[in-house]
């Protein structure tokens, strides 16, 4: 049973809420609001019909369809992928507020961004058009604060890397984890694989969790807890959220 729960109308909330962020060092939880064509940031403590503490909406934003977003709270600013480029805001912008930054995909696709602050890189998963005119899935690393049509620092194509995935990020060892979907609601070689930051290639992940006869069959979202150094999982197909202990990684 949930302790708290945020619906109503005053929190502009919709049916289609895709992607979430908590702020542990601000206390603040943010959403993408796909039909709105906003972003909302609550309480860390906000519950019932609770309006957002701001919301970040109008024709200066260039948000078209946000479905997913990154908080980094060390740099204050919040990152969104609109497919065709990533839209950078002021964390504590509100309103028709242009963004600060835009990177642009150059030919590919962003679906996914995460900030990595220790070692100064913002990681993207998405698909490129490669030399040869192929398109690609991929792990993208960019310098946090690249802009414009900037080329990826390095570029990861291994089995699983890229378009679709949710992924997070783990600084302090330089570690990304992708969830990585199977062909069907049935295929059971669902699995979130890790690669590192030095990765570069088509190169094969660290680790793997799930896979063939594990449980995963559609993972939705991933999350790390260093703290009791697990690994969590939610997965559509099961509707249910799986936790994994995953010491070697942390």
């Amino acid at each position: 049973m949930a302790n708290r729960v945020i619906a109503g109308q005053k929190t502009l909330l919709g049916r289609t809420m895709h992607g979430i962020r908590y702020d542990e060092i601000h206390d603040e939880i943010l959403l993408p609001q796909q039909f709105g064509q906003a972003i909302l940031t609550f309480r860390g403590g906000a519950s019932g019909e609770e309006a957002p503490i701001r919301v970040i909406q109008g024709p200066l934003t260039r948000l078209v369809a946000p479905d997913r977003l990154e908080v980094d709270p060390v740099n204050n600013e919040i990152l969104v992928p609109e497919d065709d480029y990533i839209l950078v805001f002021p964390r504590e912008a509100n309103g028709n507020v242009p963004p600060k930054r835009v990177l642009l995909a150059r030919g590919g696709a962003f679906q996914e961004a995460n900030v990595d602050p220790i070692h100064d890189l913002l990681i993207v998963g998405g698909s490129m058009r490669m030399e040869d005119g192929r398109w690609k899935s991929a792990i993208m690393m960019f310098g946090r604060t690249d802009e414009g049509e900037a080329k990826p620092r390095s570029i990861i194509t291994g089995p699983g890397a890229g378009a679709g995935n949710r992924m997070t990020v783990y600084p302090p060892r330089g570690l990304v984890f992708a969830a990585v979907r199977g062909t069907s609601d049935s295929d059971d070689k669902s699995h979130v694989a890790v690669w590192s930051i030095e990765d570069s290639g088509n190169v094969s992940p660290r680790w793997t969790i799930g896979g063939p006869k594990g449980a995963l069959r559609q993972p939705r979202g991933v999350t790390i807890d260093p703290k009791n150094k697990t690994l969590i999982v939610s997965d559509k197909y099961l509707n249910s959220v799986l936790t994994y202990y995953f010491p070697e990684v942390f």
